[in-house]
């Protein structure tokens, strides 16, 4: 039987987030958006509650368990504060989670000693590419061998702090097996080219990059998990579970601020919570969120229990892009002329809520 009562450890995590979320980051997230920028020390102080860390290896100086239930429940009360921030603290998971679970001795021993640090380890991940159509499952970044080296080429978009990063992790299909693999490549190294800073609709204070790859040489033991290579198609699961419990984050944050407005605001000598039209929105806005996140659970406990969980992870995160619309446009609603306001959190939510399915490669669980 499916469980998803959080275990002692688990539940000390979530408080911690929590009070994290609302005493940390809710203060500056609305100065974050403006200025674009979120400040080091909000960060650092999400990076030492050690969410990486914990996922290290014991043998090299973690706590050595890598638990996706335990992700889905630290990204939507990170969420729940920011979901730039979130990401901004979460983003060198995108570089060490893979290496946990797929990289070689040799790249664990060398990579993942540096996630133990007290300030963020500066490492990123390259997925997403520039296009309408994009398809995960149809990289356009190539590799290809040559003279004994691997030659990267394409382009990324949305890479997050990659001009702060000294790695990225960066997916590209190999151009004669068609097989999609992971490869390990150095910020300075020549042919990749950074472009300026993107500017998006939200995750204003997540800075996110354009990035070519130009005839990128990599080393043969520069890719994930060596001559075996990498389980892509299990990455990509784990991306869309944590993208899911993330929309269930920026999505709880717009209800409960909009349920809490409708119960002090009163128009006509009564709360307009008391609305049959309110009540009825506020209703079908916890349905919303309470489903998909009983769904990220079910895929995230699918995956700590060995399973495939593809299924499960999908539905999840078609389900959570809807979602994450429907109740942040919905929380914008009760609030009415305010909502449409900047100076209140009501229309940030909406649109870091409206970008959840172009995400893909931004978070991992």
């Amino acid at each position: 039987m499916v469980s998803f009562t959080p275990t002692e450890d688990q539940q000390l995590l979530v408080d911690t987030i929590n009070r994290y979320a609302l005493n940390d980051i809710r203060k500056i997230a609305h100065e974050a958006d403006e200025s674009g920028e979120a400040p080091l020390n909000v960060v650092k102080t999400g990076w030492q509650i050690g969410l990486v860390p914990s996922a290290v290896p014991a043998e090299l100086g973690g706590f050595g368990e890598l638990s996706a239930i335990t992700g889905v429940l630290a990204a939507e009360e990170l969420a729940f504060g920011d979901l730039a921030v979130a990401l901004h603290v979460l983003t060198p998971a995108l570089f060490a989670y893979p290496v946990i679970l797929y990289g070689t001795a040799e790249q664990r021993e060398t990579l993942l000693p540096a996630f133990l640090e007290e300030t963020p380890t500066p490492a990123t991940a390259a997925l997403l590419e520039p296009g309408v159509f994009f398809d995960p499952r149809d990289l356009k970044t190539t590799a290809a061998r040559r003279d004994g080296r691997i030659i990267l080429n394409g382009a990324k978009a949305y890479v997050p702090l990659a001009a702060e990063s000294q790695h990225m992790l960066v997916y590209a299909r190999d151009s004669e097996s068609g097989r999609v693999d992971g490869y390990i490549v150095a910020r300075d190294t020549a042919g990749v080219q950074i472009e300026k800073r993107e500017q998006l609709m939200g995750l204003h204070a997540l800075p996110t990059y354009r990035v070519h790859f130009n005839d990128v040489a990599v080393e043969p033991d520069m890719v994930l998990g060596g001559a075996v290579g990498c389980d892509y198609e299990a990455l990509l699961v784990r991306g869309n579970v944590a993208l899911a419990a993330l929309a269930v984050g920026v999505a709880r944050a717009s209800f409960e601020y909009a349920r809490d407005y409708a119960k002090q605001r009163v128009q006509f000598n009564k709360p307009i919570a008391q609305n049959q039209s309110i009540a009825f929105l506020l209703a079908d806005m916890a349905l919303e969120i309470d489903g998909v996140r009983l769904m990220a659970w079910e895929a995230a406990w699918k995956l700590d229990k060995g399973e495939d969980a593809t299924q499960e992870a999908y539905l999840a995160r078609q389900a959570a892009n809807k979602m994450a619309l429907f109740v942040t446009d919905g929380g914008l609603q009760v609030l009415g002329g305010y909502g449409f306001i900047r100076e209140y959190p009501a229309e940030r939510w909406l649109r870091n809520g409206r970008g959840f399915p172009t995400f893909d490669g931004l978070a991992l669980i």
